[in-house]
């Protein structure tokens, strides 16, 4: 290709992220300097946490700026190579955007870039294996503390983290309970990923269901939803109970600040821990991560799933599958294979 397709943010979003807060632009193909590397995409992650990114406001990463192409994890091929670290054909995992082409710093190391091991697929870097399966593993193990026996409810439990999460959990002998939507859903977490019930936040009340399906109350809750069900699961906490705060994508797009839960006295009461976290913290355990999960999965303990769309052209709708739940697992997108 001698073009760099970009998708560019173009207006901040106002409520639900549409396609009409991106422009597509075509650039030359940019050409690495010194010390640095030329990579071409070929897979995309899309994670809610993009949405966040969009907004003009403090957090833990800048914004993105207007004019400037999308931010997005990515797996990448090297097309040229000014750094001794890297060669033409190297798959390897970088921050790279909603763009076929990007030059790439090669002493960055870390989330910059990184070369895929042996034997991981794009899937399996930017999902499972990825931060993905990172953030569950860290969240539930170094903040849930499940221990053997005790009750884990996961919200958001169909998608990447929340399913992973959820495993590891009954993986550590846990009885393990998702909340989802949709019969789909609900269906995938128990035939397959294993959970031991699930909740169908779309047709069935989720704080009389906790009530029932967790009759010794929750130990551990992994929230990646907010909202209603975070107050929900908050009525039903146990003694010393842990709610490991990974998302709240119930209110990523609302237009008027989300109210919070009422009950957050039941904290006290309960004299339980509710914290928060960002899966960057934890880079430099990575392959600990990393190779907890390729075991589990090696041995059968852990299955995921992953939804791929294709074609750089609906790049932007594949970021709304997120909001809208069409997707079961790992949102990802193809835009080409390795060469």
């Amino acid at each position: 290709m001698t073009v760099n397709r970009q998708w560019l943010l173009a207006r901040r979003p106002q409520g639900m992220v549409t396609e009409e807060n991106f422009e597509y632009r075509e650039s030359p193909v940019p050409e690495p300097g010194k010390g640095q590397v030329l990579v071409r995409n070929l897979y995309l992650s899309f994670d809610p946490t993009q949405r966040g990114w969009m907004e003009d406001r403090e957090s833990y990463m800048p914004p993105v700026g207007i004019g400037e192409p999308m931010r997005a994890g990515s797996v990448a091929q090297v097309v040229a190579s000014n750094h001794p670290g890297y060669a033409a054909g190297d798959l390897v995992q970088t921050l790279g955007g909603w763009q076929d082409y990007l030059v790439v710093d090669g002493s960055a190391g870390g989330i910059g870039l990184s070369r895929l091991p042996p034997g991981v697929t794009p899937q399996m870097a930017l999902g499972v294996l990825g931060t993905t399966g990172q953030t569950a593993y860290f969240g539930m193990l170094d903040l849930g503390q499940p221990e053997s026996g005790q009750t884990v409810l996961v919200s958001g439990a169909a998608g990447a983290t929340g399913s992973v999460a959820g495993q590891i959990a009954r993986i550590k002998g846990c009885r393990v309970i998702g909340i989802a939507g949709g019969p789909d859903k609900c269906r995938w977490l128990k035939e397959e990923a294993r959970f031991d019930d699930v909740i169908d936040y779309k047709s069935e009340n989720v704080d009389s269901r906790i009530g029932e399906l967790c009759p010794d109350r929750v130990d551990v809750f992994f929230d990646n939803v907010g909202g209603d069900i975070l107050e929900a699961a908050l009525n039903h906490i146990n003694l010393r109970a842990r709610i490991v705060l990974c998302g709240g994508i119930s209110g990523y797009n609302a237009t008027e600040p989300q109210p919070g839960p009422t009950n957050l006295m039941n904290l006290v009461v309960m004299r339980a821990r509710m914290e928060g976290f960002i899966v960057i913290d934890y880079v430099d355990r990575f392959a600990e991560g990393a190779a907890a999960l390729a075991g589990w999965m090696q041995s059968g303990e852990l299955v995921h799933r992953d939804d791929v769309q294709e074609g750089f052209e609906n790049i932007p709708a594949t970021l709304n599958r997120l909001f809208t739940g069409q997707n079961i697992g790992k949102q990802m997108l193809k835009i080409a294979e390795p060469s």
